[in-house]
C-alpha cells in the first residue's frame, strides 16, 4: 500500500502562503485522484481539494476557493497544494489522501472514496 507523507506546514501570519507537499512511496498516484483535507481541533475532518489522476479536473471547498491550488506532478510522485491569503479559520491539520480506485472520473470530496491517508501536517495561522 502507498505510503504518503505531507510536508510543508507551519506557523504564518494572515494573509501569507504555505505549500504543502504530498510525497508518496511504495506505490504509485499516477492512476488515483488526489485529495487534501483538514481537520482542526474540536472539528470533524473536511475536505478541502482533489484532483484527478490526469490532473484534468480539480474541485475545492468553497471555503478556499480562488486561494487554494492543488497540483500534482506524477513524474515525481507527488501532490501540491498552495495556499495564499491564509486566514486563522485554516489553522487545521493537513491530510493528503489517495483515492481508493483509479482512474475516477471526478475529484470527489467523500472521504470513504479516499483509501491511503497520511499523518498530517499542522498549519497554524496567527491574526
Amino acid at each position: 500500500q502507498v505510503q504518503l507523507a505531507e510536508s510543508g506546514g507551519g506557523l504564518v501570519q494572515a494573509g501569507g502562503s504555505l505549500r504543502l507537499s504530498c510525497l508518496a512511496s511504495g506505490g504509485t498516484i499516477t492512476m488515483y485522484t488526489m485529495g487534501w483535507f483538514r481537520q482542526a481541533p474540536g472539528k470533524e475532518r473536511e475536505f478541502v481539494a482533489a484532483i484527478t489522476w490526469s490532473g484534468g479536473t480539480t474541485s475545492y471547498a468553497d471555503s478556499v476557493k480562488g486561494r487554494f491550488t492543488i497540483s500534482r506532478d506524477n513524474a515525481k510522485n507527488t501532490v501540491y497544494l498552495q495556499m495564499n491569503s491564509l486566514k486563522s479559520e485554516d489553522t487545521a491539520v493537513y491530510y493528503c489522501a489517495q483515492a481508493r480506485f483509479a482512474f475516477t472520473a471526478q475529484p470527489r470530496g467523500d472521504p470513504d472514496r479516499y483509501g491511503s491517508w497520511g499523518q498530517g501536517t499542522q498549519v497554524t495561522v496567527s491574526s
